[in-house]
């Protein structure tokens, strides 16, 4: 077995219930919607927009509205992709039998993860083609787009990585998913109301993520991104390891 194989099994595994057809479908629909509403009112003001120079076009008003959307959907939806990738393995008794795989615990971390982060990843493909349809009958920036996905990407993968922390740490997948989703919101609204220079601004999740909304990609955010998502991937190998041991 090796680390493709524990992602491909992870991934395969969120397809063989109905859960990961009906995530992707629930997010296209909420995200279609919310796009659709955002481009209404676009073109209500696009005759006034017209007469103002330099008014924002439909990148800043359409496609970075409905990208930080996504972003609050992944939110709600990654901690339960995630919540079974151990402890579900767990209350299966199934975690002894991968943890006797000729595999280190930090394979086995990374095979989780990349399984995880497919899923979020699919998500975003199927997401990220609403903005690009308005490449028909629009000019759209394709620098502030890609910039935005990218955030999204670095989004994905740490929140798949807190999930699989938070996984780790419980039996129940239920308390994973619910752990997960707790420290998520915390660390998304932990710089309301907080100076922009506050350590409640540097550790929020979202704050990281309006530059790149924004079309800047920012070296400082990319690294908080990676950082915090190292970080919990390291947590989660030593947390496995333990396991093994004991």
């Amino acid at each position: 077995m090796s680390v493709l194989a524990v992602a491909g099994r992870e991934l395969r595994g969120l397809f063989v219930t109905p859960f990961g057809w009906i995530a992707l479908a629930v997010m296209q629909f909420v995200a279609a919607w919310l796009f659709l509403v955002q481009l209404e009112g676009f073109v209500q003001l696009q005759a006034r927009l017209a007469a103002v120079a330099g008014a924002p076009g439909v990148t800043d008003l359409v496609v970075a509205p409905a990208l930080a959307q996504v972003g609050v959907l992944l939110l709600l939806v990654m901690p339960l992709v995630s919540m079974r990738a151990i402890s579900g393995e767990r209350q299966a008794g199934t975690l002894q039998l991968l943890l006797a795989a000729p595999l280190s615990a930090g394979e086995i971390v990374l095979g989780k993860f990349l399984g995880a982060l497919g899923f979020g990843l699919l998500a975003l493909g199927l997401l990220g083609l609403m903005p690009l349809a308005l490449l028909v009958g629009t000019a759209l920036d394709l620098g502030k787009l890609l910039a935005g996905m990218l955030g999204l990407v670095l989004l994905v993968g740490t929140l798949a990585a807190i999930g699989l922390l938070l996984s780790t740490l419980v039996t129940q997948p239920a308390a994973a998913a619910a752990g997960t989703f707790g420290l998520l919101l915390l660390l998304w609204v932990a710089d309301s109301g907080a100076p922009a220079d506050s350590a409640l601004a540097w550790i929020s999740l979202s704050n990281h993520l309006q530059p790149f909304l924004r079309g800047i990609v920012d070296t400082a955010d990319v690294a908080y991104y990676l950082l915090l998502t190292a970080t919990c991937l390291v947590l989660s190998a030593r947390r496995l390891e333990g396991g093994r041991r004991g």
